[in-house]
């Protein structure tokens, strides 16, 4: 027979696509109103408005490595169709790449760390359902 621990079962749902797509605008997972971020890709201890605590997060390379994949598959074939529709000067196609791919690195690291944490949020993974 198994046993149900009633501590662990929470009576609020926290739904999915919610909480990413409000990781996505760097919002805190809970609310949606308060920032997630005080810098960059520094998190907050606790959302300013909710007081949510979000110091439990363990995103460590994760945003990184989507970033990096994300980044390559958008820039691998638009590289390849515009060397061979375009036949620019190769230090042009160079240049040109790597400023896109730099910017789109830094669009996005931010934006998949604020998913990687409302996952979590969400799953309630690290600590995140201790508090209910």
């Amino acid at each position: 027979m198994t046993t149900i621990d009633h501590a662990m079962i929470d009576l609020h749902p926290r739904p999915l696509g919610t909480a990413l797509l409000r990781g996505w605008c760097k919002r805190c997972p809970n609310c949606g109103a308060g920032p997630m971020m005080s810098g960059y890709l520094s998190v907050r201890e606790h959302c300013p408005v909710c007081m949510e605590e979000l110091h439990h997060h363990h995103s460590d390379d994760g945003p990184v490595y989507l970033t990096v994949l994300i980044v390559a598959f958008i820039a691998a074939p638009l590289m390849f169709w515009a060397h061979l529709a375009l036949r620019p000067d190769p230090l042009v196609l160079t240049s040109v790449f790597t400023i896109g791919c730099i910017a789109t690195a830094l669009y996005l690291l931010p934006r998949l760390k604020g998913v990687m944490v409302a996952l979590q949020w969400a799953k309630r993974m690290h600590g995140f359902g201790d508090r209910g």
